[in-house]
């Protein structure tokens, strides 16, 4: 291994030198496809000019929908994007680099009113102020992959570029969960390319949503949407947020790798075409790998090694392939498995940890694997349709020991006090279909059926052994949805749909209405009101958690548990300031119910979850439980122009839950209030457009609640014990980080490098992560999030 990572670092500065052929001014291609946004009908005759060029660069679609533009000076350009009958497009931020052809695909919007020579449009700043998912009329952020790899901290990490939006905060720095408006984080959705997904984290667990290194891969991602309430029909088994991923298909003629070392770890990527470059459309196909090792994992193999290494590795693979000029079929795969240990030997009583503790020894396995094939058809220039099999695999291996000490602090022994096995499967079919009536009116209709496979295995083993979960069978989900868009004029757009889930496991039924108003004030504002009835399924430990009964049998009495559900209701204004400045506000009400607690009074309730990595056991639970959230969030965005951003979000927002004891408490998730500052510039140097990047955050958040430790309890049981009758009534010290990225990128004739360093918390500030009591010292000790810490990046693509 030693040799390997040693090779491959030589073979990018290799690569690096070998590249560096000078040129006075480095070129670079621009292409891609414009399609009709609902029917995905190819659109011939489009203008595509780049705004203001001299001489002036431009050109028109073929028959196939594409168009080309070579020799695109390298930097930001902007794009002009027009035709008769649809809205122009305006793109102010597309990055050209000269190690990498610029691809693009681009829907356009039709317009209502068709007039012989002048299109009636609403120019868009970017096309990032419009989600994909055009019946996602309030609380839709789309972002792409310049974003994800842009802000700092980020670490090219999604949910972590996502904890900047507004309504977001990050559970902690650990961690990439993440609360949108006072939810758990496990109330979140994963979907990719219309498939829902298991947790795409290492070191992630099932019933949970994050972990703290991501498997997905920004420098795959095609512009994706995060959806924070309200959500339309099609996203169903989902409480409080959803992330619809895109990915991006491989360049189809030419041949690109890239090689990256980063926080994430050694990448290397490659895509491009089966075949050599042809002009028919129903030739085309290309490819799209990457796959990722860990960085730390690596420098263990060097020699080098930390207490608690992780260690992990991922791919990802995504093939398109053309089938006649009407069908494309696709094939994706993403995997990645991960391994960490932490000994008790290692954690120093006077400086806790935020994942180990000096009394335990931890080991945990994890793995994740997710794949689809689908098939996409035109059958008309109006109707659209797409049939998807996928499958899924998540395990998660957990082994622990209690730590004994003698007084002189030497451990006297390690005792096996736990042993989890736990494993899910899942097949699914996507069906769906969609359909242009005219451009006033637009149906999409479809049915999601996922046949669920579990084997649960859990036991406490010390000071006496429990059997906590025993089981293995198969049950299915099934998901049926219709959903219809009515523009009244190009001013006052309605979007509606129902969507009907059934759980066979216990018989579970719910029924959900979705409905959405959107009222184009001007051609710069509007206003716009969702409203939407939200359930999902518990997470399947949850059902099998076994209690032991008075006569030593064991019984499922959480299998009958039904959908905790909520309705949402959200109010928000948006306007463009400028062309490229936004001004968005949004004001939500959410009520949750149905949610499970405990059949005798107490203060549990499952809209708690999510606050810790393992699994709660809680037995004999019932659906009565509630909650409530609501607040209001701001976001001025000024958006990527004249080599400078800046972002501003801000939410200030209360959630509450009433547990069986009919006592409304706070929610370990209850910020109160979230604020985030981004800004960022490059400057051109030199005449090859090489770029200097500076980037910068600051977040600061009201401290979250705790529940209080009951030290004589504690001490008497030589364990932590809370006081349950206080729960989440003590609230820690507010939360601020300052994150700052420097950053270069160099263009050569056929590479680009990029050179950056991450300086997360530049001012080394200590953010409570959890305080928690030790029985050895029998003192309550506070472990403190991640300090400063600089993080390299380097990137090459050619």
């Amino acid at each position: 291994m030693k040799t390997l990572f040693t090779y491959l670092l030589l073979s990018f500065m290799l690569t690096a030198y070998a590249q560096n052929v000078p040129t006075n001014s480095p070129t670079q291609t621009i292409r891609g496809t414009l399609v009709d946004a609902v029917s995905r009908t190819p659109l011939p005759g489009v203008s595509v000019v780049i705004s203001k060029s001299n001489p002036l660069i431009g050109t028109t679609t073929n028959g196939d929908g594409r168009f080309r533009l070579t020799n695109v000076p390298v930097g930001r350009v902007g794009l002009t994007i027009s035709l008769v009958g649809y809205q122009e497009l305006v793109l102010s931020d597309v990055l050209v680099n000269a190690g990498k052809e610029t691809v693009l695909e681009l829907p356009l919007t039709e317009s209502l009113q068709q007039l012989a020579e002048l299109a009636v449009t609403y120019k868009r700043a970017e096309d990032r102020t419009v989600a994909n998912n055009e019946l996602a009329v309030v609380s839709a952020r789309p972002f792409n992959a310049a974003e994800t790899n842009r802000y700092a901290g980020s670490l090219g990490d999604p949910s972590r570029m996502a904890a900047n939006f507004a309504g977001v905060s990050g559970a902690n720095d650990a961690r990439n969960d993440i609360v949108v408006r006072g939810n758990s984080p496990a109330s979140l959705l994963w979907r990719m390319e219309g498939v829902n997904i298991p947790n795409p984290n290492h070191f992630g667990a099932l019933g949970t949503s994050g972990g703290p290194v991501s498997m997905l891969n920004a420098n795959l991602l095609a512009k994706s949407d995060f959806l924070t309430g309200a959500f339309p029909a099609e996203y169903a088994n989902a409480l409080g947020s959803v992330f619809d991923l895109k990915l991006r298909k491989g360049n189809d003629e030419k041949r690109e790798f890239l090689g990256q070392m980063a926080f994430n770890g050694l990448e290397l990527g490659a895509e491009g075409p089966f075949r050599k470059k042809s002009e028919s459309a129903g030739s085309r196909s290309s490819y799209l790998i990457n796959y990722r090792y860990s960085l730390f994992g690596l420098l263990k193999n060097v020699g080098y090694q930390i207490a608690g290494t992780p260690e992990y590795q991922d791919g990802l693979f995504k093939t398109d392939l053309a089938i006649g000029s009407k069908g494309n079929l696709s094939i994706w795969a993403l995997g990645g498995q991960s391994r960490i240990t932490f000994l008790g030997k290692d954690i120093k009583a006077d400086k806790p940890d935020a994942y180990g503790d000096e009394n335990t020894n931890t080991r945990v396995n994890y793995s994740v694997g997710a794949g689809a094939i689908a098939y996409e058809h035109r059958f008309t220039n109006r109707t659209l349709g797409k049939l998807t099999f996928s499958g899924s695999r998540s395990t998660q291996h957990f082994e622990g020991d209690t730590v004994i000490y003698q007084s002189t602090g030497v451990i006297a022994k390690e005792i096996p006090s736990a042993k989890n096995d736990f494993t899910q499967e899942k097949l699914s079919l996507n069906a769906g279909l969609t359909h242009k009536l005219s451009a006033k009116d637009k149906l999409s209709g479809g049915l999601i059926i996922d046949l669920l496979r579990y084997d649960l295995q859990g036991q406490a083993l010390y000071p006496s052994v429990i059997t906590r979960r025993n089981t293995d069978g198969e049950t299915a989900l099934v998901q049926a949805f219709g959903q219809w868009q009515h523009r009244f004029s190009e001013q006052l757009t309605l979007s509606s749909g129902l969507s009907v889930l059934h759980l066979a496991l216990n018989g579970s039924t719910a029924v959900e209405p979705r409905a959405g108003l959107s009222y184009r004030m001007s051609p710069t504002s509007s206003l716009n009101l969702a409203y939407g009835l939200h359930s999902m399924m518990q997470p399947i430990l949850t059902y099998f958690y076994q209690t032991r009964q008075a006569n030593g049998s064991y019984a499922l009495t959480n299998k009958d548990l039904g959908f905790t559900r909520s309705h949402h209701l959200v109010a928000s204004y948006d306007r463009m300031l400028t062309p490229t400045l936004r001004l968005k506000m949004e004001a939500y009400y959410q009520w949750l119910f149905n949610a499970p607690v405990e059949r005798t009074p107490s203060y549990y309730s499952a809209l708690t979850e999510g606050v810790s990595f393992a699994p709660t056991n809680k037995a004999n639970l019932v659906n009565n439980g509630t909650g409530r959230n609501y607040g209001v969030e701001l976001t001025v965005e000024q958006f990527f122009n004249r080599n400078y951003y800046f972002l501003v979000t801000a939410s200030v927002f209360n959630s509450l839950y009433t547990g069986s004891d009919d006592i409304e408490r706070n929610t370990p998730f209850n910020n109160r209030y979230v604020v985030n500052l981004l800004t960022g510039k490059e400057w051109q140097i030199g005449a090859k457009n090489n770029v200097l990047l500076v980037n910068w955050k600051m977040t600061t958040a009201d401290g979250r609640f705790t529940t209080p430790i009951n030290m004589a309890m504690s001490a008497e049981t030589r364990s932590e014990v809370g006081d349950y009758s206080r729960a989440f009534s003590q609230q820690q010290s507010a939360y601020f980080r300052l994150d700052t990225k420097l950053g270069f990128r160099m263009n050569r004739a056929r590479s680009t490098h990029e050179f950056a360093i991450d300086l997360q918390n530049l001012t080394n500030h200590q953010n409570v992560f959890q305080q928690a009591y030790n029985p050895r010292t029998n003192q309550i000790g506070t472990a403190y999030q991640q300090g400063f810490l600089p993080v390299p990046y380097y990137r090459l693509t050619f």
